[in-house]
């Protein structure tokens, strides 16, 4: 029986082909709202985050009146943010899951571990995406969480929290984490995870997530499948 219960993974840039969509969407709802200065560079920064935390934290640097930065704007920037990404994964051909996506769910499937995302979009979103791409039937993916639904969303670990509570798994140290960007890394720590595996194909880089100290760096979802399956070798011996 495996050690490792449940694999948590990322959606956008990890599981999800992503061609910087979702930073740029982010950038241009601050763009089009008075904030022209917003880089795509500082989008970047922020993906992983729950949206309407980015968003404040970017106001926080480009806003030089506090009094202004009010729950409205922060909701109003998120609204228009929202919309243009439900356009996009409703119609743009480029929506699809990452190409050794599925291959690794069904493996890991195999192997008795159950597979979940989790994702710094709000509901809506993450259902379409789900539906675009087939995932909503339960059949590749047991549990799902978005951060409009928990407290506070990634690095805190209320996301893997509420996953686990829904599959009853009790020890976080027979769950792991894999994203693309280091509040996937942090996330995963701070559940208190057997891993936290970086995945270096996305939006960060190798020595961008080091500083973060990932248990493994990867390449690819195939060489999480490696891992696991080296472990899982080694605590049977």
């Amino acid at each position: 029986m495996s050690r490792i219960k449940l694999a948590v993974f990322d959606m956008a840039g990890t599981t999800i082909h992503d061609e910087n969509s979702v930073a740029k969407s982010f950038q241009k709802a601050l763009n089009q709202h008075g904030y022209p200065l917003v880089t795509l560079q500082e989008a970047n920064e922020k993906m992983g985050y729950s949206k309407p935390q980015a968003i404040r934290e970017l106001l926080e640097i480009h806003e030089p009146d506090p009094e202004k930065i009010t729950e409205e704007l922060i909701m109003t920037i998120h609204d228009s943010f929202v919309q243009g990404m439900l356009d996009f994964y409703a119609e743009d051909p480029s929506v699809r899951p990452v190409e050794d996506a599925e291959a690794v769910f069904e493996a890991l499937h195999g192997m008795g571990i159950l597979v979940a995302l989790d994702t710094g979009f709000s509901r809506d979103i993450t259902d379409l995406i789900l539906k675009r791409v087939g995932w909503d039937n339960g059949n590749l993916v047991d549990a799902t969480a978005a951060s409009d639904e928990v407290e506070k969303g990634r690095p805190y670990p209320h996301m893997i929290q509420k996953i686990m509570s829904e599959l009853g798994i009790n020890d976080p140290k027979s769950v792991i984490k894999i994203g693309d960007t280091e509040v996937d890394v942090n996330e995963g720590h701070n559940a208190g995870c057997l891993m936290s595996i970086g995945l270096t194909s996305g939006v960060f880089s190798e020595a961008e997530l080091i500083p973060h100290r990932p248990t493994h760096l990867v390449a690819s979802l195939s060489e999480v499948l490696e891992i696991v399956k080296a472990y899982e070798l080694a605590y049977q011996d």
